[in-house]
């Protein structure tokens, strides 16, 4: 099986206006550009904003237990619905959950954890 990893950095505005001036001008140049995945925040601070204690703990529930629903993790975690639906929209908008609709009888949101690291790069 092979592992997948998502890598977060922590970059300025210029650092990404640059990357994207960089892609775009190889892109005009006809050369070709390596596919780039991952998440970028501007500072450490705001990473810590998105990944809190409670949000790591709702992706690895969905990465070992699987849940059906959003609704069956928040009984996996024994948390309110209302804050875990808020949490996984969050993470989802972030990058780092992927929700499906399925129709199972009655319509129901999944969430999805399709890596099994997050690496993190900080420059120094």
């Amino acid at each position: 099986m092979k592992i997948r990893n998502v890598k977060i950095s922590i970059k300025s505005e210029d650092e990404l206006f640059n990357e994207v001036k960089e892609v775009c001008g190889k892109l005009e140049r006809g050369e070709k550009v390596k596919k780039h995945e991952g998440i970028s925040f501007e500072s450490l601070e705001a990473m810590r904003k998105v990944l809190t204690e409670e949000r790591l703990k709702i992706l690895k529930t969905i990465k070992k237990d699987h849940p059906k629903s959003i609704y069956e993790l928040a009984k996996m975690l024994h948390r309110d619905i209302k804050n875990t639906f808020n949490d996984v929209q969050f993470l989802a908008q972030a990058g780092l959950i992927e929700l499906k609709k399925i129709k199972d009888g009655r319509e129901r949101t999944a969430p999805f954890v399709n890596y099994d690291k997050i690496l993190l790069e900080i420059p120094v």
